[in-house]
């Protein structure tokens, strides 16, 4: 079964965070940025920013655009690295506030990709029969998780929320097909959040240290 985009969405913060801001704030230029990244600005969440509620913003506007219901969803899947709490999933506050009262919900986490995985999965899903329609959404609020004095990590992330609506291809959609996913568990200390999780639960001691910010090896990513 031929699966095509719907629809998409997108919501972003209001505050802008620029290059120029960065060089009051870390050892760096907007050349070096630029020449090494090529970002000039990113977005940065504020107050109720929340990924769920960028995420949330995102899906009306793909809904909108696919002129479907939330009451047509039979599935709402997440990609994030960056849950408003561990539990409930992003997926599932969504679905609440979308009032999507016929889909299930679950996040999915894998890394920067979550979100390509997120669309596979829909994606696998619907060929199987499983879902008829799929809100697929990939959002992430990594600020609050950035030191902000780390110019190795700081320059690179900013926040905001794409979505789209997975179905039954349609003439005239873009359509999905194909995916190839890999992965090198061996790597996994490139980019870590090293605290928070069972391994190392939040302490004083985790706090002190630091362990919850992003850490990267910058060159070997």
């Amino acid at each position: 079964v031929p699966i095509s985009i719907l629809g998409t969405g997108l919501s972003v913060p209001e505050k802008h965070l620029t290059n120029a801001d960065l060089e009051k704030m870390v050892d760096t230029t907007n050349e070096w940025i630029l020449e090494r990244t090529g970002i000039s600005e990113r977005r940065i969440a504020e107050g109720e920013e929340t990924t769920s509620m960028l995420s949330y913003r995102a899906s009306l506007q793909a809904l909108s655009n696919s002129e479907m219901a939330a009451t047509d969803l039979d599935m709402i899947v997440v990609g994030t690295l960056t849950p408003d709490t561990l539990f409930p999933s992003v997926a599932a506050r969504v679905q609440g506030m979308l009032g999507a009262t016929n889909a299930g919900a679950m996040d999915i986490e894998a890394g920067c990709h979550s979100a390509v995985y997120a669309m596979t999965v829909a994606a696998a899903g619907i060929q199987a029969g499983l879902w008829k329609n799929v809100l697929v959404i990939g959002a992430d609020v990594i600020s609050p998780l950035i030191d902000w004095s780390d110019r190795n990590t700081c320059v690179l992330f900013g926040d905001g929320a794409g979505a789209c609506i997975l179905s039954s291809s349609r003439p005239g959609k873009i359509r999905i097909t194909a995916a190839d996913l890999k992965a090198d568990g061996t790597k996994s200390d490139y980019i870590e959040l090293l605290a928070g999780g069972s391994a190392r639960p939040v302490s004083a001691e985790t706090v002190a240290n630091g362990e919850h910010f992003v850490k990267m090896k910058g060159s070997e990513v």
